[in-house]
């Protein structure tokens, strides 16, 4: 080992006592000691699909952007943002956007943390309805997306509190839109409720009986939620599908009486059994 890398070597051993000597060990014990019990504070007052997501599999919950701005709230800490860094590049369509959050207490810098988003990640550039979505209808939504995830990453720093919470996913509701797109049937669609207009507070099953016709309205609008959407189209096609069903069924009836088979001699030839159909029977009926 060379002179120089021995001295190094030595300045950095003298360096990390001398800050551990300095420590006041007791302190640290009661800082430990508060931080723990603001961390179990936090995880009380956070409200999970609100403030945090959780995902299956993963191991710890997804701070999202209302828990994030509560967090800073408790703490009593202001943030300031910064644009860093942008490309805007309106010729060829590209923009990306780098934030910083400064996080004060009392005017003075507590921790910062960055962000970064641009048009390029495959949820403002993928194909939507057959089409490349439009890069210059992003240009803000990415830039609010690099301030939300840098507020959520110098938040995190706040009180160790990446110990509790990610941010690998922080775009937990697209998420969560995603996983019930992927797992919804008929039944659960049908008791989906909607949070506006005329039949607010109504279920699409109560609406369906009541206006079919406005669910198709609500299918044809770019606004619509993609989970209403996804619930709206396997309604109409259970209601699709079991009318499929009753034709087969009638057909196969019809079939079957056009070869009568021989009748005892003492049958009464208009004895049959009446087969009523409700109106109400619908193929996602609860």
């Amino acid at each position: 080992m060379s002179e120089l890398a021995v001295r190094e070597q030595s300045v950095q051993t003298v360096n990390s006592m001398s800050i551990i000597d300095s420590v006041d060990l007791e302190s640290v014990k009661n800082t430990l000691s508060k931080i723990n019990q603001f961390q179990m504070v936090i995880q009380n007052s956070l409200k999970k699909d609100h403030d945090y997501g959780v995902i299956p599999g993963t191991p710890k919950p997804t701070l999202l952007k209302p828990g994030a701005e509560k967090i800073q709230m408790l703490l009593g800490v202001t943030s300031e943002y910064e644009v860093i860094e942008r490309v805007q590049d309106y010729d060829n369509g590209f923009f990306a956007f780098t934030v910083r959050c400064i996080i004060y207490k009392d005017g003075v810098k507590i921790t910062e943390g960055l962000g970064h988003c641009n048009t390029r990640e495959p949820k403002f550039y993928k194909k939507k309805d057959g089409q490349l979505q439009d890069p210059y209808e992003k240009v803000n939504t990415v830039l609010k997306m690099a301030k939300k995830r840098a507020q959520i990453d110098a938040t995190l720093t706040l009180a160790s509190l990446s110990e509790i919470f990610t941010q690998d996913i922080e775009d937990m509701q697209e998420y969560i839109q995603t996983e019930q797109v992927e797992t919804m049937t008929a039944q659960d669609a049908a008791q989906i409720k909607l949070t506006f207009g005329k039949y607010k507070g109504k279920t699409l099953k109560e609406i369906y009986k009541a206006q079919p016709d406005y669910l198709e309205w609500l299918l044809k609008q770019d606004r619509t939620d993609p989970v209403i959407k996804k619930g709206i189209e396997l309604m109409f096609e259970a209601v699709k599908q079991q009318a499929q069903q009753k034709q087969a069924q009638q057909q196969q009836t019809e079939q079957q009486a056009a070869q009568p088979e021989p009748q005892p001699d003492n049958i009464d030839p208009f004895d049959g059994e009446v087969i009523e159909i409700s109106d109400e029977d619908l193929p996602f009926g609860m």
